[in-house]
């Protein structure tokens, strides 16, 4: 029995902000596939790793595949997400099940030519619901520039026994980025934590 109802595939690409050019533009995309949920009514002590290793890496790849050509290939992707949203007769553990396991993350990464741990958000919500799915930098998860969301909605899903599973990535950083790194925090922290009269731990 194929459990994908269907596969969505977004792209956006913001091209101006406050009325000017961008100076680096960004294309994100993507990809949610919508899937039956195989552990309705089974109870909340079920254990789900038998499905899960089983469909998790099937939706990887899957999602993968139109990630890597909305943006090019793995070498057009610089930061990644995931993401899963289940339906209202479905536990919120149902939907980490998809993504939270080397079956789904190892795959994406490897498909996406990562390293970093995939950020990630889930929860359970009517279709139509819109989930805002992080993204950080595939290799330098604390490269400050590619901290970014994309808005993810599927009108007619996941309905109530469904789970809709979503991998996200951008070809760059947020447009116009400009806050800093990670590598040039530490003096500033330390100043801050002495003004406010705060200790710095080692």
């Amino acid at each position: 029995m194929n459990l994908i109802r269907r596969i969505v595939t977004i792209t956006e690409e913001p091209l101006g902000e406050l009325g000017a050019p961008v100076h680096t533009p960004v294309r994100k995309a993507a990809s949610v596939a919508v899937v039956a949920n195989p552990w309705l009514g089974r109870g909340v002590r079920t254990d789900l790793s038998a499905e899960a290793d089983e469909l998790a890496p099937l939706l990887a790849h899957a999602l993968a595949d139109r990630l890597l050509a909305a943006l090019g290939g793995a070498t057009g992707v610089e930061a990644f997400g995931k993401a899963a949203i289940v339906g209202l007769d479905g536990e919120i553990e149902h939907a980490g099940a998809l993504i939270h396991t080397p079956y789904f993350g190892d795959v994406l990464r490897h498909r996406t030519e990562g390293e970093a741990i995939i950020v990630f958000s889930d929860q359970r919500a009517a279709a139509g619901t819109t989930l805002q799915v992080p993204l950080w930098h595939k290799e330098r998860a604390a490269t400050r520039s590619h901290y970014q969301t994309m808005s993810v909605r599927v009108p007619d899903a996941p309905r109530p026994g469904e789970i809709a599973v979503i991998a996200v990535a951008s070809d760059g950083p947020r447009p116009n980025a400009r806050i800093g790194d990670r590598a040039t925090d530490s003096p500033l922290a330390e100043a801050v934590l002495t003004r406010t009269g705060v200790e710095q731990t080692v």
